[in-house]
């Protein structure tokens, strides 16, 4: 296990202020996206929780938590406390779900096989949420059309958030994280073993 350096609390809250900046411009920019979009009712691209997997990834659970809280303190002062809620719920099933495939799965599933996983926990939680609201089931019957988006969605995530996570490390806020940034495989971890093995092979 590589050992973490110590960052100062300075640094931390300037690097969880750019991913909550990050996150609350994602978060304006889907709610533009959707309300433009012919999307089912209740279904979101789910652009925000690449900031939240990515602190999950880098700095640890309790960042992802953390951000996972403001971003439902958002959602609670633009929407009403009924949405913010619901946002909740989604987003702890989704970050807790997220947090243990990271830390126990991460040699087995990339970073879209986590996103999507994360991103029906998501949804689950917040079906959950709004049956509690509304005390009846009724939205139990909806969810298969949510689980369907949450594979599209979280694979979308997923691929963005492999894009992007060299370009966010080389910014240096986050040199202070060891985190598992480089141990959840991604999409073309499989390829590029393959092309070795067979290298390999020839040179022999």
């Amino acid at each position: 296990m590589k050992s973490q350096k110590k960052t100062s609390p300075a640094a931390f809250s300037a690097a969880v202020g750019v991913l909550a900046a990050i996150m609350m411009a994602l978060s304006y920019i889907e709610s533009t996206v959707t309300a433009l979009l012919p999307l089912p009712p209740g279904v979101k691209p789910g652009l925000a929780n690449i900031a939240v997997m990515f602190a999950c990834s880098v700095m640890g659970f309790g960042t992802a938590l953390l951000l996972t809280i403001i971003k439902a303190a958002f959602v609670m002062l633009i929407s009403g406390a009924t949405a913010g809620f619901i946002s909740l719920c989604g987003g702890l099933a989704s970050v807790l779900v997220t947090g243990l495939l990271i830390k126990k799965a991460q040699n087995r599933l990339s970073f879209t096989g986590i996103s999507v996983l994360g991103a029906l926990f998501h949804n689950a939680g917040q079906t959950v949420a709004a049956c509690a609201v509304i005390g009846s089931a009724y939205y139990i019957a909806y969810f298969p059309v949510l689980a369907v988006s949450a594979a599209v969605t979280g694979a979308v995530t997923g691929t963005v958030l492999n894009c992007v996570m060299p370009s966010l490390i080389k910014t240096g806020l986050f040199s202070g994280y060891s985190g598992k940034s480089s141990s959840a495989p991604s999409d073309t971890d499989g390829e590029d073993k393959n092309k070795t093995e067979n290298k390999h092979k020839t040179e022999e």
